[in-house]
């Protein structure tokens, strides 16, 4: 140990010597080690950390797959649950200790504290079991959490609230406990305030504010409720088993449960229907982690960005090997007198390693100021606005992937230093190391560039092919124009509008925004393009019998919206007409459909007068107007689907509860309100907020942005794998020009005496230039010959992340060998000249 550390001191002794390069060593090693930290930050936190509860390896959640937000009919493999089917198999499983249900999805809440002058806010809340809380083994920060007596129908009306919003929206004021707030015109009672860190049973971008029992899931979700709806899944379930518990045995036995449950009159499963229960089934999966919606959505990205910021620590370590073998060349006679005057080769070997070491140490040290900037850096373009409990600051692990990465690091560049001073010769202390370098560290080094080169051309490929796909993704033909359109999304019911007030609701709110100046167009809906919605149901043709059990061929999506609808949002009416203020409750229901469901449910092409229904009994219902070109409602790369529109004055008189429920919640959750300028109104949003607030103090405007924004964020994801790319495309080649330029003016300073010789002898300049050129380019050429083949290789590994080009492009691949080629010759081109500059008399007495 004593030795070590003696080695360690002299190592920073001499580095201290040499502040030029010790810097350029550290702030390389640190670009290299800080990306790849950055990157395995989001790593950990996305795809590998448990959730912040006590013993997550004892949970285990019911179902293997992520879904949201409600579903109704067979699931074939199940991971959402009703109420009671939480019930029955919490109730029917001993082996549980606890198991606890949560709402899969999230609602937007109006929130006020009572007595206050404050206009209410916007929220984000959960539902969530009375035993959540004591499932995970959470305690209170301030309080005291949700208890199975709170989630009792006629229990005093309760609510949890976060840590971060206590902080952030009351300043920590501890009199927020035990006070009232008015949460969509009920007031409920702060019971507790959550630990810091904690954020649910899902990592997710804005996690809940407020967390609210079950049993007051119909007063958050007014028309919607579905706490009764046992056929309808719309929870989780995650429990905590008891020890020596052997889940393999609990699978089967909760399989039967569910399949038994379908069969019972409870499940209201239909006859037809029946015939498909023998074939559900569910899975039991680990659930320290929890519901992993996040992980799926982003694994692929971060897999990718953590193997290309392994190439850039590749390539930053190449750097440094270069760096350190010009270094041990020039203290080679040092080392052979060292040799010659008795010390041990292992005692040189092993000094030689701890430089290294020590060096790429403080490069990690360095490196998590560029990780905790890279974090905040990414975190910033794949969520944009939006929160994320993802910290920036280097956790425990973090830390220790860091030092584990320094210490790999300075090994991997200190082995070629090593090895030059295992093979140090002593006789070269006596006629002058200087005078015979060898070519064993050229050839080293120069093999060092050409495997940079080789990945620089791939980190550089890669981000263009990532670039093309995203500029290929955000300029389709979506359906929709979004210049000079706004998006804001209100929720009436949160100010205690009921279904029978609606239309004359949205009457008064078009009229009071269609009168602010500048006003083209203004219309609503269920749901706007692109913002991340969807409405499903099965559709039914008049003539036509049902199709069988199980198959979802005639599913479609669906959104109800105001008259003028098409027209606000830009997208063209193919056939027909679109919705007027003549559709009424008065007139026959109408419906527009888009081009794919007239394609799929028509075989002659036209769908103009025929009738449709959501139900069997009730086919005809909707006589279908209009045809509108296919418009991406989704994901930007998603397969256009069937999708038909109905009016929002519109209401069909069913005698069928549950298709009168489907009527009263499609019109009072027509949320998203679409605005059309003739041009730039200032303040615009400013004007719309004012107007709301005049039609109802108690509205809150949930968001406001440009149509063009919305889109935008669909993006974010993508943005940021291109981006990061491209950056780190773009790292990787300054170092390899670095190394470059290194290794070709060590060459050129190696060769002095010879470039002298042959200018003496006749040499003009340009030959010179060449020679050095040559030398230089012929390491570049062989990199690009071993990095072509790879980058195809490459190419087909980032396939899926491609949209519209292929993975071999070779328009990107030609451009990317240029940019190579061309810095190339830039970090060559001043070595070469400054050897074509030498004077021969001056270059043979450096002999």
């Amino acid at each position: 140990m004593q030795a070590i550390l003696e080695d360690i001191r002299y190592a920073l002794r001499q580095f201290r010597k040499v502040p030029g390069f010790t810097a350029t060593a550290i702030l390389t090693l640190a670009l290299g080690i800080g990306a790849t930290t950055a990157i395995f930050t989001l790593v950990h936190a996305v795809l590998l950390k448990s959730l912040p509860v006590v013993d997550p390896n004892e949970l285990w959640r019911v179902g293997d797959n992520e879904n949201c937000c409600i579903n109704g009919g067979m699931e074939d493999n199940w991971s959402l649950f009703s109420y009671d089917q939480y019930k029955m198999f919490r109730d029917n499983n001993p082996e549980f200790r606890q198991m606890a249900a949560f709402q899969s999805g999230a609602n937007q809440i109006s929130v006020r504290r009572q007595g206050s002058d404050h206009p209410a806010e916007s929220f984000i809340s959960q539902l969530i079991s009375g035993n959540a809380f004591e499932t995970f083994g959470i305690n209170a920060y301030a309080g005291r959490l949700l208890q199975p007596a709170d989630d009792q129908k006629g229990a005093p009306p309760v609510v949890v609230m976060s840590f971060r919003t206590w902080q952030q929206k009351f300043g920590q004021d501890p009199s927020v406990v035990g006070s009232s707030f008015i949460v969509n015109g009920l007031s409920y009672t702060v019971i507790g305030i959550t630990p810091p860190g904690y954020y649910g049973e899902r990592l997710t971008a804005e996690p809940a504010s407020f967390w609210f029992p079950i049993s007051s899931e119909p007063h958050i979700d007014g028309v919607m409720t579905v706490l009764d709806r046992p056929d309808l899944q719309w929870l989780n379930i995650i429990g905590r088993v008891k020890p020596g518990v052997n889940i393999k045995q609990i699978e089967p036995r909760m399989q039967v449960q569910l399949r038994q449950w379908l069969m019972s009159p409870v499940s209201k499963v239909e006859e037809r229907s029946k015939a498909l229960i023998p074939k559900q089934t569910l899975h039991l999966a680990p659930g320290g982690g929890g519901v992993q919606r996040l992980r799926d959505e982003y694994q692929d990205g971060l897999h990718l960005l953590m193997w290309i910021s392994s190439f850039v620590l590749l390539i930053a370590c190449a750097n440094l090997a270069n760096l350190m073998l010009v270094r041990a060349a020039t203290r080679k006679l040092q080392t052979s007198v060292r040799s010659a005057l008795g010390a041990p080769r292992a005692r040189l070997v092993r000094q030689a390693l701890t430089e290294s070491v020590v060096l790429a140490v403080m490069g990690g040290l360095v490196s998590l100021a560029f990780a905790y900037g890279g974090t905040k850096l990414i975190l910033h373009l794949a969520f944009q606005k939006s929160y994320v409990p993802i910290h920036a600051t280097p956790s425990l692990p973090v830390l220790a992937f860091a030092f584990g990465v320094s210490l790999l690091t300075g090994v991997l560049f200190g082995v070629a230093p090593a090895w030059m001073t295992a093979h140090a010769n002593p006789i070269d202390a006596l006629r002058g190391a200087n005078r015979s370098t060898g070519q064993g560290s050229s050839i080293t080094q120069k093999t060092l560039v050409v495997v940079q080169a080789a990945f620089s051309l791939v980190l550089l490929c890669a981000a263009g092919l990532l670039t093309q796909s995203l500029r290929n993704m955000q300029h389709q033909n979506f359906g929709f124009d979004v210049k000079n359109r706004y998006i804001l999304h209100i929720d009436p019911e949160m100010a205690g509008y009921k279904p029978a007030q609606m239309d004359a609701f949205y009457r008064q709110l078009h009229d009071l925004l269609a009168g602010i100046p500048g006003m083209k167009s203004v219309s609503y809906s269920l749901y706007s393009p692109m913002e991340g919605n969807n409405w499903g149901t099965g559709v039914y043709f008049e003539g036509q019998p049902p199709p069988q059990p199980g198959s979802n061929e005639n599913n479609a999506s669906w959104v109800r919206a105001g008259a003028g609808y098409f027209d606000t949002i830009g997208t063209k009416i193919l056939k027909g007409r679109e919705f007027t203020d003549a559709d009424t409750s008065a007139t026959r229901p109408v419906a527009v459909v888009n081009k794919t469901f007239e394609k799929k449910f028509f075989k002659d092409g036209n769908a103009i007068g025929k009738h449709f229904g959501i139900d069997q009994k009730a086919s005809g219902t909707y006589e279908i107007v209009g045809v509108t070109e296919d418009t991406q409602y989704w994901q930007a790369t998603s397969q256009i689907r069937p999708m038909f529109f109905l009016g929002a004055q519109q209401w069909v008189k069913y005698d069928d509860p549950d298709l009168g429920a489907f009527e009263n919640v499609s019109h009072t959750k027509l949320n998203a309100i679409e605005l059309h300028t003739s041009g730039y109104v200032p303040g615009l949003e400013a004007q719309v907020r004012h107007a709301i607030a005049q039609l109802n103090p108690d509205l809150t405007v949930i968001d406001f942005q440009t149509f063009a924004e919305q889109v935008e964020g669909n993006f974010n994801q993508q943005g940021m794998i291109a981006q990061l790319t491209s950056l780190f495309g773009l790292l990787a080649l300054v170092l390899a020009s670095i190394g470059l330029y290194g290794v070709t003016a060590y060459s050129v300073e190696r060769r002095t005496s010879e470039i002298g010789i042959r200018m003496a002898l006749g040499a003009d300049r340009t030959a010179v230039l060449k020679l050095v050129l040559a030398g230089a380019f012929l390491q570049v050429v062989i990199g690009l010959a071993i990095g072509i083949p790879a980058t195809i290789l490459g190419g087909r590994a980032v396939a899926n992340q491609l949209y519209g080009i292929k993975p071999y492009d070779p328009l990107v691949l030609v451009i990317t060998t240029l940019v190579l080629l061309g810095a190339a010759f830039v970090a060559a081109v001043v070595p070469a000249r400054r050897a074509a500059n030498t004077e021969p008399m001056h270059a043979l007495r450096t002999e």
